[in-house]
C-alpha cells in the first residue's frame, strides 16, 4: 500500500480556493488529488499528469467531473493546461518522490532487492530500458552518472566492474547488477543502523539519468511561474539533495528582487512591477514528523518547500 508522504501538509499549503483551479504533477496514486478534490466546490477543477501509465490508468478511475487526468511528463506542463483549456492555475503540487508499487512490483526494475528485469523507465512506452543503457554505456559514461546523479564515492570502482562483467554475459537483472555493485562497495554503510543497501546509490543514478528527471524539474519550474496565477501556490516535495538543490536555488532566484534607489516615488505595486521578483517564499522547508517517518520509513529524506506567485 502507497502512504502519501505530507499529504495534509501538502494540500495545506495550496491554500485551496474552493473554485480554484489546481494541478498535481505527480498523481502517483492519487492520494493528494483525493485530499485537493474534497477541498473543491463543483465549479473547482483539478488537472493531475504522470508520466507513469499505471498511474494513469488508477487516475482514469476517479469519476468525478471536476478532475482530468493526462499521460506525460510534468515539464510538459504548460501543453497539458491547454489541451485542456487552461490559461493559469492558482496552484502546483509536485511530489517528486516514487510510489510503494513502483519499488515492490519486480517487473518495474526500481528494486535492488527484488529480482526482475533491468526496466527502471518512469514511461513504459518509451526509452532505453536500464538493460539496454548497461550494455553499450561507456566505461567513463557510466562512472560520470553514478558520481553525479548517485553522489556515490566508489563510482570508478562500481563502472569498472559493471564493464567487465557485461563481457562475461549480459546485466539483465535487478539482482545481477546489485550482487556486481556488492563486490565493489562494502561499505561502512552496513555498520551503520540503517545498514543502506549498497547498490541504493547507484540504483538511484541510472534511474535518474534515463528518467531525465533533473532536466525535467528544471524545465517545470519557469513554468510553474508562467501559469501561477497571482496568489497562487507551488508546492514541491524532494527526496534527495539533488531534487531540492535545485528547488530551492529556483525559488530563491525567483523571490530575489533587484533593489530600487531609496526615495523613489513609487506604490509597492510599482515596485513590484519594475522588480524582476516573482516569487515570495512561504515559511521554512518542512519536513516530516517523528510519528510519520516511524508509520512511513520512505518519508525520512522528504523536504518540501513552499512559494507564492506575487
Amino acid at each position: 500500500m502507497h502512504i502519501t508522504v505530507l499529504l495534509h501538509e501538502a494540500v495545506d499549503a495550496l491554500a485551496i480556493k474552493s473554485n480554484g483551479i489546481y494541478v498535481d504533477g505527480t498523481f502517483g496514486r492519487g492520494g493528494h488529488s483525493r485530499l485537493i478534490l474534497s477541498k473543491l466546490r463543483e465549479e473547482g477543477r483539478l488537472i493531475a499528469c504522470d508520466k507513469d501509465l499505471a498511474a494513469v490508468t488508477k487516475g482514469k478511475v476517479i469519476n468525478d467531473e471536476r478532475f482530468q487526468i493526462r499521460h506525460g511528463d510534468f515539464s510538459g506542463l504548460r501543453h497539458i493546461l491547454q489541451d485542456v483549456g487552461v490559461a493559469q492555475v492558482d496552484g502546483v503540487l509536485l511530489d517528486l518522490g516514487m510510489s510503494s508499487p513502483q519499488l515492490e512490483d519486480a517487473s518495474r526494475g526500481f528494486s535492488f532487492r527484488l529480482e526482475g528485469p533491468l526496466d527502471m523507465r518512469m514511461d513504459t512506452s518509451r526509452g532505453q530500458t536500464a538493460a539496454e543503457w548497461i550494455a553499450s554505456v561507456s566505461e567513463t559514461h557510466l562512472e560520470e552518472v553514478i558520481k553525479n546523479y548517485g553522489e556515490e564515492r566508489f563510482a570508478k570502482q562500481i563502472a569498472r566492474a559493471v564493464v567487465v562483467a557485461r563481457t562475461r554475459q549480459p546485466i539483465v537483472t535487478t539482482l545481477q547488477l546489485a550482487e556486481i555493485i556488492a563486490t565493489v562497495v562494502r561499505t561502512r554503510e552496513r555498520k551503520r543502523e540503517n545498514k543502506q543497501h549498497p547498490a541504493t546509490r547507484t540504483f538511484q543514478a541510472i534511474r535518474i539519468y534515463l528518467n531525465a528527471e533533473l532536466e525535467g524539474l528544471s524545465l517545470i519550474l519557469p513554468q510553474c511561474v508562467e501559469l501561477l496565477k497571482p496568489g497562487g501556490r507551488l508546492v514541491i516535495i524532494s527526496f534527495h539533495s539533488l531534487e531540492d538543490r535545485i528547488v530551492k536555488r529556483f525559488m530563491r532566484a525567483a523571490a530575489n528582487s533587484d533593489e530600487l534607489p531609496r526615495g523613489v516615488p513609487l506604490l509597492e505595486k510599482e515596485v513590484q512591477r519594475l522588480s524582476k521578483q516573482k516569487l515570495r517564499l512561504i515559511g521554512r522547508a518542512i519536513r516530516p514528523g517523528k510519528d510519520e517517518v516511524a508509520e512511513n520509513v520512505r518519508a525520512r529524506s522528504a523536504v518540501m518547500r513552499v512559494a507564492e506567485r506575487i
